[in-house]
């Protein structure tokens, strides 16, 4: 017989930790089941699917106890060290956001799917998916898992911001498809610069690789480092990376707007944590730099442009949401800067945290946008408090939390710990923009919060019926945003906490 050229072929089987994948295993396999039911449900039952979608991710979330209360779990791992998907406290605090985000899109979108005549099995099937990769991404240790992750979360988007039959949704589908496609282009790159510099595609292997790395391949795999960057800067959307976001948000399903702008930033901004803090470690004060620059820059483009928002403009709502959004990604990026200055994945939990308030309430402010409906202008909040106290106040909630301000004190005690890495890690001048940003985003939040009680110039009709579903999203969303502004320690804990 030929022998096997492996020392011990033995060591090659290992035994599947299936309580550490289950998050992202359970909504796969929701995805799984939903496209299968689809084929066999009467047009008039297809409702259900959506039911269904909503108790896969709740079992997924469900999962996630379990991983909290134990040791961190590792599985899919190399007989020379290192494992390919860690199930750590960085890890499952992400998860909970997009799964929890995802969940929230589900009852956003039962209205949506019905009102918008939205092809059910598809468009569950896509969403389910697309937040099984962003779940995955997390917990992925190496760059290969990085990428397919990515990938899985970001190929169904696509679709699902092509299923609105209007003409915009295809050609807003489009232009993400065309820009995701060259940033991942890029990223591959430079993925394959870093593997030929440092011999491995381990995370903690590729730090240790670089920092002994021949003279000759630095340059290389400097080069890679960028560049691999780049891919994770567009999935987050900081400027240069953004043009595509206000388009995008506008052309899409207002629930998938709003999946996009947590759970798809979520993803990019998990990935680009895990290969700046641990794969990119030597070069810190370098990606440290660049991250602060597209911090600055992203946080002032996305608020002036949302300044410059007017009320009267159609979908102005949603592409003030958008701009939000970008200036909301330079705030989330700034304690990735402070990681790089401190040479410590310590100042993470500040993106953590910031992340899990930021896409609560954001998801929140969404859901009053579908709600209100129309042509999306900002002037049809005017008045919104005469036609409906409840949507008016969660409405008003939201924006305060975004703009950080009383009774939002969870947003505000956000922002607090976002300024305090910045300020901890040396980075003064990037605190002081920081804080002239947050000025400049009052103006737009304020100026939002005021339509929803000035005095309407139209007669005061009944408010519609609201959809149990769509009411079910804003009273978790509001509820949740409440009681953590009455014990912001319940979000903001994770800081002081070990990530990794």
């Amino acid at each position: 017989m030929t022998p096997l050229a492996v020392a011990d072929p033995g060591g090659l089987i290992q035994s599947v930790d299936w309580v550490a994948v289950a998050p992202p295993l359970i909504a796969a396999l929701a995805a799984l089941a939903v496209l299968v039911t689809d084929l066999f449900l009467p047009p008039a039952r297809k409702r259900l699917l959506g039911w269904l979608s909503a108790a896969g991710l709740l079992a997924a979330l469900a999962m996630l106890l379990p991983l909290v209360l134990g040791d961190t779990r590792s599985t899919f791992c190399f007989t020379s060290g290192g494992c390919s998907y860690t199930a750590d406290h960085f890890a499952l605090a992400f998860q909970l956001l997009v799964l929890g985000g995802a969940l929230l899109t589900v009852l956003l979108s039962l209205h949506t799917v019905d009102e918008e005549k939205l092809p059910g099995g598809e468009y569950w099937f896509l969403l389910l998916s697309s937040a099984c990769g962003a779940a995955l991404l997390p917990a992925a240790r190496d760059l290969a898992t990085l990428v397919i992750a990515l990938e899985v979360a970001t190929l169904p988007a696509f679709a699902l911001v092509a299923l609105r039959r209007d003409g915009r949704g295809a050609e807003s589908a489009l232009k993400f498809f065309l820009s995701s496609v060259t940033a991942t282009a890029v990223m591959l790159l430079g993925v394959s610069f870093v593997y030929a510099a440092a011999g491995t595609i381990q995370l903690q292997g590729i730090a240790d690789g670089l920092a002994h790395a021949p003279a000759q391949l630095k340059p290389l795999a400097e080069a890679g480092a960028v560049l691999t960057l780049v891919g994770f800067a567009f999935k987050t959307a900081a400027v240069p990376f953004h043009f595509w976001v206000p388009d995008t948000y506008v052309g899409a399903p207002l629930p998938v707007a709003g999946y996009l702008s947590v759970v798809g930033k979520a993803a990019g901004l998990s990935g680009l944590a895990l290969v700046t803090t641990l794969a990119f470690r030597p070069y810190g004060h370098t990606w440290g730099l660049v991250l602060a620059v597209l911090a600055a820059l992203t946080m002032t483009v996305g608020n002036a442009a949302a300044l410059r928002q007017r009320a009267d403009t159609p979908y102005g709502a949603v592409r003030l949401l958008a701009w939000s959004s970008v200036g909301q990604a330079g705030y989330l990026l700034v304690p990735l800067a402070a990681a790089g200055y401190a040479d410590s994945a310590e100042p993470l939990g500040a993106t953590v945290a910031y992340a899990l308030i930021y896409g609560l309430v954001n998801l929140g402010a969404f859901g009053v946008v579908a709600l209100v409906g129309g042509s999306g202008r900002l002037e049809s909040f005017r008045g919104l408090a005469g036609r409906n106290r409840w949507a008016a106040f969660a409405m008003a909630f939201f924006l305060l939390c975004l703009a950080g301000l009383p009774p939002g004190v969870v947003g505000l005690c956000g922002k607090v710990v976002v300024f305090r890495s910045a300020v901890d890690a040396g980075l003064g001048w990037l605190a002081v923009v920081m804080a002239v940003n947050v000025v400049i985003a009052l103006a737009y939040y304020l100026k939002w919060t005021a339509l929803l009680f000035a005095p309407s110039t139209e007669q005061v009709v009944a408010p519609r019926r609201v959809p149990a579903s769509l009411a079910t999203a804003l009273g978790l969303a509001a509820s949740a945003a409440v009681v953590l502004s009455v014990a912001p320690q319940l979000v903001l804990q994770v800081v002081s906490g070990s990530l990794f």
